[in-house]
């Protein structure tokens, strides 16, 4: 009986020790600042799946919900979206109004936070939900050490933006929109940009100074280029391939005015995936913007191209 009750307890403790130790393995594996930190890693294979506005088609857009699924779904980034209310906060909301994705109707400028807070979110089919509007701060510290932002919208108030990273230390799993079509000189020169942010431009594939934008940010070894292109059929894209050997390039399956007609819907509804999503990674992205988070990320698995 002692030797039965001596194996009892040492199966115990090893049982307990496995159930504490495969967590902290798995909470590594999935650590967001060393997944961002990879994709700058030559030899890097992987592409990064972010869910653009979060899992939006089963949650509120840019709401706390929208991001919690997006965790617990596995995806590697949310996109949010940021904006300024009349007291200087910083909230999630992608839109000037709230018309579209609100009970109320108005700018975010016009409100206070407390009184912005008062509103509900509406849901993908237009209805009310008890889905707060969320500050970026509540965002970030939900999303710490879970899954890596990405800040759009923010570059008319980036001190702010980098503000509310430093406060919840989140800089180093956090992407920031910084504009579009701005050089890294102009860039720098007007914005005072924290030396362990992670950066992204975006910049119009038909510009003639395409190549000139983004070669200006390999003086930031934390950039990442997101060209965007309405045809697929500009000489600038030839370059892509090219670019990505020496800077990371973030590609958009959204609407086919990003990317040429290579889209989420033509992947999805009419089954091109190679025709969309494979034509894409072709460029070398090493991550990609998608509204159909789940449906690409198996995709890339498929493709030995996500872990």
């Amino acid at each position: 009986m002692k030797n039965n009750f001596a194996t009892y307890k040492s199966f115990k403790t090893i049982l307990l020790a496995v159930l504490f130790v495969i967590p902290i393995i798995t909470v590594s594996a999935q650590n967001p600042a060393k997944k961002l930190a990879a994709i700058f890693n030559k030899g890097n294979k992987e592409i990064l799946v972010a869910a653009h506005r979060g899992d939006w088609r089963n949650a509120p857009e840019n709401s706390l919900k929208a991001l919690l699924n997006c965790i617990e779904k596995g995806f590697d980034i949310m996109e949010l979206d940021v904006k300024m209310t009349k007291d200087s906060q910083m909230v999630v909301m992608h839109d000037n109004t709230i018309d579209r994705t609100t009970n109320a109707k108005g700018k975010v400028s016009d409100y206070t936070l407390e009184e912005i807070r008062k509103f509900r979110l509406k849901n993908g089919l237009g209805r009310v939900t008890p889905h707060p509007i969320p500050t970026m701060n509540e965002m970030m510290l939900a999303a710490k050490g879970k899954i890596i932002i990405n800040v759009d919208k923010g570059n008319d108030h980036l001190p702010e933006v980098f503000k509310v990273l430093k406060e919840t230390e989140t800089v180093d799993q956090a992407i920031v929109n910084v504009g579009d079509n701005i050089d890294y000189v102009a860039l720098s020169s007007k914005e005072k940009i924290p030396a362990e942010a992670y950066l992204m431009v975006v910049v119009n594939a038909k510009r003639n100074d395409f190549a000139e934008i983004i070669k200006s940010y390999k003086a930031n070894n934390k950039s990442i280029i997101q060209p965007i292109f309405d045809t697929d059929t500009l000489e600038n894209l030839k370059r892509i391939p090219e670019i990505a050997n020496n800077q990371i390039i973030w590609l958009n399956s959204l609407w086919p005015s990003l990317n040429g007609g290579h889209d989420d819907d033509r992947a999805v509804e009419q089954g091109e995936t190679d025709e969309s999503w494979g034509w894409l990674i072709n460029k070398k992205p090493g991550i990609l913007q998608t509204d159909r988070p789940t449906d690409l990320l198996n995709y890339l698995k498929k493709r030995n191209l996500h872990n």
